[in-house]
């Protein structure tokens, strides 16, 4: 292999591991964004601006965690767990949920993806 070919591979495998974390993060940010922006949702179950408010900046704190490589554990953690809680909440409504448990899913995989080692016991 060429030194070219090689310093391209470098870069598809970059972006092909970095991909699934992107997308993830595209549906986080603008759910976010959403809460705190228009926190006056009244559909929702809980209907207090203060709280949406502070759950899309929970949000946002925790795709950033999950964004950094040295708190990625701690950010997959943090968007399972609120991803987990509104599948409950979409159980409860008698909303379809799958494909929130595929968002939950899909979080842990792109962590896994970016850092294999964090899955594996020593």
């Amino acid at each position: 292999m060429t030194e070219n070919s090689k310093g391209t591979e470098k870069i598809i495998h970059k972006i092909l591991v970095w991909l699934p974390s992107l997308i993830i993060t595209l549906f986080y940010i603008p759910n976010a964004l959403d809460k705190i922006l228009n926190s006056n949702q009244t559909e929702k179950i809980v209907a207090n601006s203060s709280i949406m408010i502070a759950t899309g900046i929970f949000l946002l704190i925790s795709t950033a965690m999950f964004l950094y490589n040295k708190t990625i554990l701690i950010g997959t953690t943090l968007l399972a767990v609120y991803m987990t809680f509104i599948v409950c909440i979409h159980m409860y409504k008698g909303k379809p949920y799958e494909v929130t448990i595929l968002i939950v899913i899909a979080t842990i995989f792109a962590s896994y993806i970016r850092k294999p080692q964090l899955f594996h016991q020593k």
